[in-house]
């Protein structure tokens, strides 16, 4: 959304990272100029020399990418390596050398319209598979610029922070974000659980997306302020309005490693963790546990599954960095977003509603059973206090199962994700038989308002405020307090300070986020009494949309403003 206010320009969006930075404005690299339709090669070309091209510089795409990758850690890493094999794969350069061979076209040519084919195929497939589309015009720009000598798509290289402004980031973009480098991120499409505002909310980086004429209006070089809460940009901020922003970035919040509200009620504040590098950092930043341990980086990029003794010790890794505090396991969230060969069926036509999580295991419950003899025999070896849950619960006969396969290895707290509709309404019910529950506010978000939360033009129904959405959380608040079992989230919505006050307000006991996102939100509640908290959920529950939801309780929590959140 455009507008001036007071003769001012700015553009209105999403705000998905909390927190306020000034900075010159730099475009994303221009977009690669698709080549001449009519390019072939002349008559004297080497065909073969010209389709060992196509091979030379996929292979180069990849490569950068892979040691890139290995450099990264997390999400950042995983992205990469996603992204070096959609460069990798023999499909795109088979394609391509058979229009060079059987066409004559140019390298560039031919690679151009064979990922656009592959590109096009995945994109009428939907939901995770359309994602990857873009994956695949990422890596054919990539290509297309070595073979034609043009510089390589992506970030600037400039020597003074700046302010990026793109249409939207590929995955492999976000992935190479520096904090040192980038002040505040601008994008006109995405989500609020897109790759870019996950990566910026663990890089502590200010980010907008969703900003309808961000590119057209924030031109190069032109000074703006980001504001990553409200979800603004605005051009030629005033000198003291620069100078409020650098004050605001300059203070170093920390978290003390105990969660609690003003009048001294406790909130564990956790950390969702990714591999085992993560639970170090986790562990540095205060967090009181571990809400979220995704297993999934033990299996990903993988023929087939890993062995026992294999995830033990990675497990192990995790677990030894959180002496006597908890860590919550998640067993395998295969298929959707993390298709597996060896367990998912990369085919559906709507995996995101098909075999993923939990349901990989009625097909395949060796690989279940694998996971918990390796949990088992990792908590028996360490001192942290071990939960194990389910992802993609949908029934309590889906809570019945798995509590008995857990308690089968001796793992007696087992729990379940509430990511479907279907589980926050029979809560009470399931957690009459699981120890506890983890509300995945980004499925939950997705399900609920049945919108494919990659979808950037669905982006303001990937909203947590979503009044539908808040109401299937007090479901299953109140679903647990029936049978005196807690429940948490370890969604992104955690992450939120404003709407980490409405969870705690709905009875959430515990929040897990990325552990930058800990001192935010213990500041912000610790400024906030419970019955206050209580307040605003009542009021946000009782809004007609997310945008009123959002002011409603934003406007009685200055807190916010004086943290520059």
């Amino acid at each position: 959304m455009l507008s001036t206010e007071h003769a001012r320009t700015q553009v209105r969006g999403i705000g998905v990272s909390p927190g306020r930075a000034a900075g010159p404005v730099a475009q994303l690299a221009g977009a690669i100029p698709a080549p001449d339709a009519a390019d072939r090669l002349p008559a004297e070309a080497d065909v073969e020399a010209a389709a060992a091209q196509v091979a030379e510089h996929a292979t180069k795409v990849a490569d950068t990418l892979n040691a890139s990758a290995a450099a990264a850690h997390g999400e950042a890493a995983e992205i990469l390596a996603t992204t070096a094999q959609m460069a990798a794969d023999p499909t795109l350069v088979t394609a391509a050398q058979a229009k060079v061979r059987d066409e004559r076209k140019t390298p560039a040519l031919a690679v151009w319209e064979a990922a656009n084919g592959v590109a096009d195929q995945l994109s009428a497939l939907g939901g995770y598979m359309a994602e990857r589309a873009r994956d695949v015009r990422d890596v054919r720009d990539r290509i297309v610029a070595g073979l034609q000598g043009l510089p390589m798509p992506g970030i600037p290289q400039l020597e003074e922070p700046f302010v990026l402004v793109a249409l939207d980031l590929a995955p492999a973009d976000t992935a190479l974000l520096d904090p040192a480098r980038v002040r505040a991120i601008v994008t006109a499409e995405g989500g609020p659980t897109s790759h870019t505002a996950i990566l910026a909310r663990s890089l502590g980086i200010p980010a907008v997306v969703g900003a309808a004429g961000a590119v057209e209006t924030l031109e190069d070089g032109r000074l703006v302020l980001v504001d990553g809460a409200a979800g603004t940009a605005v051009l030629d901020p005033s000198p003291e309005e620069v100078a409020a922003a650098e004050a605001l970035a300059a203070q170093v919040r920390t978290f003390d490693g105990h969660g609690r509200t003003s009048d001294g009620h406790h909130v564990q504040l956790l950390a969702n963790v990714g591999e085992p590098a993560g639970a170090a950092k986790a562990a540095e930043a205060g967090a009181e546990g571990v809400g979220l341990f995704r297993t999934e980086f033990c299996f990903l990029d993988r023929a087939e599954e890993p062995s026992i003794a294999e995830q033990v010790k990675e497990y192990r890794k995790v677990l030894s960095a959180f002496p006597g505090k908890k860590v919550v396991v998640r067993t395998l969230d295969a298929g959707a977003d993390k298709p597996m060969p060896f367990l998912t069926d990369t085919a559906e036509p709507n995996p995101a509603l098909g075999v993923r999580g939990l349901r990989t295991s009625w097909r395949n419950p060796r690989i279940l059973d694998h996971q918990l003899i390796a949990i088992a025999e990792a908590a028996s070896a360490e001192s942290a206090e071990v939960w194990v849950m389910a992802p993609m619960v949908a029934t309590v006969e889906d809570a019945e199962d798995f509590v008995a396969a857990c308690a089968k290895h001796g793992l007696e707290t087992a729990g379940v994700m509430v990511e479907v509709p279907s589980a926050a309404l029979m809560s009470g019910p399931i957690l009459a038989r699981a120890a506890f529950a983890s509300i995945g506010t980004n499925d939950l978000t997705q399900y609920t308002m049945a919108a494919d939360r990659l979808l950037g033009s669905l982006a303001s129904l990937s909203d947590s405020f979503q009044p539908a959405v808040l109401r299937m959380i007090d479901a299953t608040c109140r679903g647990g307090d029936q049978q005196g079992r807690p429940v948490g989230v370890c969604g992104e919505a955690a992450a939120d300070p404003a709407m980490a006050v409405v969870l705690v307000g709905l009875g959430v006991s515990s929040l897990s986020m990325s552990p930058r996102s800990l001192p935010d939100v213990a500041a912000v509640l610790a400024a906030t009494s419970l019955e206050r908290c209580r307040e605003l959920a009542q009021l946000a529950l009782g809004a007609d949309s997310a945008e009123h939801a959002r002011a409603l309780v934003r406007g009685q929590l200055p807190v916010l403003d004086e943290l520059g959140l």
